[in-house]
């Protein structure tokens, strides 16, 4: 395995110095943010088709010892405003074409839909009663996301390209299941991005989980962020908690820098499971901790994963 960053969170240095601090950390790889609700911080969306800018861009990694991991674009291409869904639809065509040139995966949302053909916003169904919730899901997964990720599947095999999407609630394929649900139906360029905060989050297991997408054949990519359980506010209002994500003495969970939400007898395990079912690829560290600036959480998440990622492969067992 080997350790990279969701670079995003480095969207308010230029590029050459995002790259410098990077090495200097001594990480392995980098996921390029390209649009969507990430933005396109470095104006990285469509340089493919500039070579020499590419070229430079595959220089700039070269020299400082990087490679690009993941192509991220997380956005809404199934919005119910045409105008939004067109933006991140192209983000996420842009960012197809750029993990082409770098043979890497895209990582994206699924999107949510409306409720029905009239909705204006998206509509998040987390229950199957009233009938009208189970009629909108019905709607979203029948008549949008399987039509629109089928379509999209066949364009990423065309460019051998594969997509993995974050589960993240709010967006309709928020579990596990889901994102297996919609693999079956469009097809197997689709799988996991596997970020064990937004299991945490829901209540959902995170080593059942990659057992789970292990199983399915369909674990592409993994971001390292971390979230911690208030028991006392969630006592109170549970983990579909709106309040905002700085008000961190109120709400019922909240994200943290790795090992500041579970410690190493999560960790450790979590990576065990994930090499036991194939995954060698890069763990990609995402800060979005309150309590911490980027610097400093980013740098304790390096320095916990140091200690916890498998980086070796395994060899001969000598022992039988």
């Amino acid at each position: 395995m080997k350790l990279g960053v969701m670079s995003a969170c480095f969207t308010g240095m230029k590029l050459d110095a995002a790259l410098d601090y990077c090495a200097e950390v001594g990480l392995d790889a980098i996921e390029l943010p390209v649009g969507g609700y990430p933005g396109d911080p470095w104006k990285l969306a469509g340089i493919q088709t500039n070579k020499k800018k590419l070229d430079e861009l595959k220089a700039m990694l070269k020299d400082r010892g990087l490679e690009v991991h993941g192509i991220a674009c997380h956005g809404n291409p199934v919005h119910p405003n045409k105008k939004i869904a067109a933006e991140h639809l192209k983000a996420h065509r842009d960012a197809v074409m750029l993990a082409k040139e770098f043979k890497t995966v895209v990582i994206n949302f699924s999107g949510c839909p409306g409720g029905c053909a009239t909705d204006k916003s998206p509509n998040f169904v987390t229950c199957p009663w009233p009938d009208e919730f189970a009629a909108a899901a019905d709607y979203q997964w029948n008549k949008v996301l399987i039509p629109f990720w089928k379509k999209e599947n066949d364009f990423a095999a065309k460019h051998g390209v594969k997509i993995a999407f974050e589960a993240h609630p709010g967006m309709t394929v928020h579990t596990p299941e889901d994102i297996v649900r919609l693999r079956k139906a469009c097809g197997k360029q689709l799988g996991a991005n596997v970020d064990p905060s937004h299991f945490f989050w829901q209540g959902i297991d995170p080593i059942g989980a990659v057992r789970y997408l292990g199983d399915n054949k369909c674990i592409f990519h993994v971001h390292a962020k971390d979230c911690k359980i208030d028991e006392y506010n969630a006592s109170k209002c549970g983990n579909l908690d709106i309040k905002s994500y700085g008000d961190i003495k109120n709400r019922g969970w909240v994200f943290r820098t790795v090992g500041y939400g579970h410690g190493e007898e999560f960790w450790k395990p979590f990576i065990s499971m994930l090499r036991t079912y194939g995954y060698d690829g890069v763990i990609s560290i995402e800060h979005e901790d309150g309590l911490m600036s980027m610097s400093e959480g980013f740098e304790k998440a390096v320095e916990f994963l140091a200690n916890v990622v498998i980086f070796e492969k395994v060899g001969k067992a000598w022992w039988f």
